[in-house]
């Protein structure tokens, strides 16, 4: 090796005119400077301009510096997809802190522990929800800074905080000079997953990755200049897939839903000229069975949806396509931002017969241009399997996507990251193509509606029932939701109960959506040593037909 210094070496150092930490704040001003007087916002009969948006979330970052919020402080949003839920992804990180979206559907012992956990300093908080956030904040040794969100088209509720959002913002400035992330691998979010076990993760994604995958969002799906969005997926969950920042990107248009109804998605798509959206295939199921009096004024549009969360099934994919909706399939987990695979589309499939597309647009295919691995293999030895679409292994997954870890929980962090390669802890295979197709799951979580819900936590509380004396919970598929729990109980010698008044005992004790729907009375399959054979309960959920009195009421 030769001792002369490389040409390379000297005079090319990094200096703030050839290098910027990568943050998805940026795409805001670019956008209110070029395009100020084009739509961002639309909520009702509230309509925001680019440029008002900006001194929006100017105002947002300036009143929570003001009461010393900042660098690494936590921002807890109790909203659904309104226009302060999307401030909240600029405003809160414009003032260095990190945003906490929180699933409107959790119960309020676990809002008490999040925002425990997450050491929130502030929580904004949409009146629809104070029954719940009332409850969580009386279980909290140090209650944060509350703020409401006083929304016209939000049900009647008490108000908590001590001033209202808008009351808030104006405490702000709306020339406020905000910095850039100093480091790119600083916290921008804080999301938590359901585990199979104990307490929620809290995951932390840096600026650097809500980058990366709001640019990879608008690759993978073509997305052209100007989008018109709609806020059927949740802001709360892994932030929206990243689109709040993608949309902006774009200088789209961000149409904001409070509620995922099929009069309201179709309505908009024909007043507000929707041309994307995004949601799990309960959302394509919702609205391939509306009404045709609904349909029939979306007729004619073509609009283009994402969907996640669960392989969507072919009939359905078969039907929207049918209704004009262009589908694209993505995987990915809160770990990885949302999304991080894309069923990627060649043009020689438009020819194949219709069921043939619609299995190959269930697969959850190729990395995002912006994931750097992706793998299926042995779970220990990390050894890929065949590309044979018959050898199942778990899938693998490493890049700038990929979460820095779960919050106050090193080893978590260590077990997830071990090898070097993300563990998703879901099974699949790989296709001789390079495609993966997700088969199972090793963990026992069930995707339901999109949700994830852990199975061990139904079944602490079914245990905590006086007449249970054993219990389990798997997946049943459901053709609404696509999975929804099932009980097996075992109850004790003497002891009664019925269907109906174990679903209530765990309606009262858990979010709603977390309850089983269906209850079956038995003794319950084991090993030899005494552990319950969930693959064969799995089998007998499949194939149950369920008498009416052992099956929850319908809804959520």
């Amino acid at each position: 090796m030769s001792d002369t210094p490389s040409p390379y070496s000297t005079g090319l150092e990094r200096n703030p005119a050839n290098h910027v930490a990568l943050s998805p704040l940026g795409f805001l001003s670019r956008t209110a400077a070029v395009f100020p007087d084009r739509l961002a916002v639309v909520h009702g009969a509230r309509r925001y301009r680019w440029a008002e948006t900006y001194a929006r979330c100017r105002r947002l970052a300036s009143a929570l510096r003001r009461r010393g919020i900042g660098k690494n402080d936590t921002v807890a949003v109790m909203a659904t997809n309104t226009p302060e839920c999307l401030e909240a992804h600029f405003g809160v990180p414009m003032a260095g802190a990190v945003l906490n979206a929180l699933n409107i559907r959790l119960d309020a012992a676990t809002i008490a522990f999040i925002l425990e956990h997450g050491e929130a300093k502030a929580l904004i908080t949409d009146r629809e929800f104070s029954p719940v956030i009332e409850k969580a904040l009386a279980q909290i040794k140090r209650p944060p800074l509350v703020i409401d969100i006083d929304d016209a088209l939000a049900p009647p509720g008490k108000l908590l905080g001590e001033m209202d959002y808008e009351r808030f913002l104006a405490t702000g400035d709306a020339d406020f000079a905000w910095q850039n992330a100093a480091d790119e691998w600083d916290a921008i979010a804080l999301n938590y997953t359901s585990g199979t076990t104990g307490n929620p993760k809290g995951v932390v994604y840096h600026h650097r990755g809500a980058y990366l995958n709001a640019l990879g969002n608008a690759l993978v799906w073509s997305l052209p200049q100007h989008p018109v969005y709609l806020w059927t997926l949740p802001m709360f969950h892994c932030n929206g897939w990243c689109f709040p920042w993608t949309v902006t990107a774009l200088a789209g248009t961000h149409v904001c839903l409070r509620r995922v109804e099929a009069p309201a998605i179709y309505a908009a798509i024909a007043e507000q000229g929707v041309s994307h959206l995004c949601g799990a295939p309960i959302v394509m199921n919702m609205l391939l069975h509306a009404p045709e009096e609904q349909r029939r004024s979306a007729a004619g549009r073509e609009v283009r949806m994402m969907t996640a969360g669960a392989a969507p099934p072919a009939a359905v994919i078969e039907g929207m396509e049918r209704l004009g909706f262009r589908i694209t399939h993505v995987y990915g987990l809160t770990e990885t931002y949302g999304p991080a695979t894309v069923c990627a589309w060649h043009g020689e499939w438009d020819t194949l017969p219709a069921e043939q597309i619609s299995a190959r647009k269930a697969r959850q295919g190729v990395r995002y241009p912006v994931l750097e691995g992706l793998m299926v293999a042995d779970a220990e030895t990390l050894a890929p399997v065949p590309s044979d679409g018959t050898t199942i292994g778990e899938v693998f997954m490493r890049g700038n996507i990929v979460m820095k870890g779960y919050l106050k929980n090193p080893q978590a962090s260590e077990a997830a990251f071990a090898g070097g390669w993300f563990h998703t802890g879901d099974l699949g295979v790989m296709h001789t193509d390079g495609y993966i197709e997700i088969k199972d799951r090793s963990k026992d979580i069930i995707i339901s509606g999109g949700e994830n819900i852990s199975t061990i936590e139904i079944e602490s509380v079914l245990y905590r029932h006086p007449a249970v004396l054993e219990a389990a919970v798997v997946a049943r598929p459901d053709e609404t939701w696509g999975e929804t729990p099932c009980a097996f109980v075992t109850l004790k010698p003497g002891a009664s109960a019925t269907a109906d008044e174990i679903i209530r005992y765990c309606r009262d004790r858990l979010a709603r959506f977390k309850a089983p729907k269906t209850v079956v009375f038995g003794p319950l399959p084991k090993t030899s040593t005494g552990k319950v054979q969930k693959f064969a309960l799995r089998e007998q959920a499949k194939a149950l037909h369920t008498p009416e009195e052992n099956s929850a009421p319908k809804g959520r």
